[in-house]
């Protein structure tokens, strides 16, 4: 129970349909993620089908996870994945935590969809990620669009996490090519995503796919709301320290969490 964790983060974008050849990049990078002293690997968002909604959702994604458990333990890292999951008719874009021991210690799925191609191809979870504890740190799952959501990344602080996990397949849309998109969106990684971990005081592991279609930018943020370490937009592992006692100082430094401790706990008095 150490409280200080080295994550990793890879940025690299997921062939559609070539699930063998994803694993394979995974397992390589899982390996190399290890040799630099990780204990965490995040990965991005559906990156062993690729990231096509309206192409892969009609497959389950239990064997890849299996697959993705058996490269945690062969590792010797824990992993996050994310993959499509079916549920009688209903399907949804998950995420799982797999521990060192391949074990899979929870799974999310995906509450906010973008657009209307995810909206069309999967159903959005209804309940919030479950905080588990790995080696003295708190740790929940988001998904893409999740952390764009303030109040996401809040109730999860409020519950207790103290890393948030965020696979994403951000698409790269520059600002001001048209009138009809003035919105670049560069700016979520590189400026969203260090705000959410400043407002809600916890940190935050993104990765995303890579360019030239996805916005990359792949970053790992701390509570002071500063990029710990950032990816380009080319295919990256990026590492950086999380440690619980810069959480703690963070959160004395500017208490910006308490007052909605402290209404949640008046909601659900004991």
């Amino acid at each position: 129970m150490t409280g200080r964790i080295k994550v990793a983060v890879l940025q690299a974008t997921g062939l559609v349909n070539s699930p063998q050849q994803n694993l394979n990049r995974l397992a390589a990078r899982a390996q190399e993620a290890k040799a630099l002293g990780a204990d965490l690997l995040i990965t991005p968002e559906l990156f062993i089908s690729g990231y096509a909604p309206g192409l892969v959702n009609s497959t389950d994604g239990t064997v890849q996870r299996r697959q993705i458990a058996d490269i945690a333990l062969s590792a010797g890292l824990a992993i996050v994945g994310s993959t499509v999951e079916h549920d009688r008719e209903r399907r949804y874009i998950s995420a799982s935590f797999f521990d060192r021991d391949g074990a899979e210690l929870t799974r999310y799925r995906k509450q906010h969809l973008f657009g209307a191609v995810e909206k069309e191809a999967f159903d959005a979870g209804e309940a919030p990620p479950a905080v588990v504890r790995f080696d003295g740190v708190n740790v929940a799952l988001g998904i893409c669009f999740d952390i764009e959501f303030p109040e996401f990344a809040r109730a999860a602080a409020v519950a207790g996490a103290e890393l948030l996990c965020i696979p994403t397949a951000v698409p790269l849309r520059e600002g001001g090519q048209s009138d009809a998109h003035p919105f670049d969106t560069r700016l979520i990684p590189a400026m969203v995503v260090p705000t959410r971990a400043l407002e809600s005081q916890l940190f935050i592991a993104y990765a995303n796919h890579t360019g030239p279609h996805f916005a990359g930018l792949s970053t790992i943020a701390d509570p002071y709301g500063r990029h710990l370490a950032a990816a380009g937009d080319h295919a990256a592992l990026i590492v950086a320290d999380v440690a619980v006692s810069t959480l703690r100082q963070a959160r004395l430094d500017t208490d910006y969490l308490s007052p909605f401790i402290n209404s949640a706990a008046s909601a659900h008095p004991q």
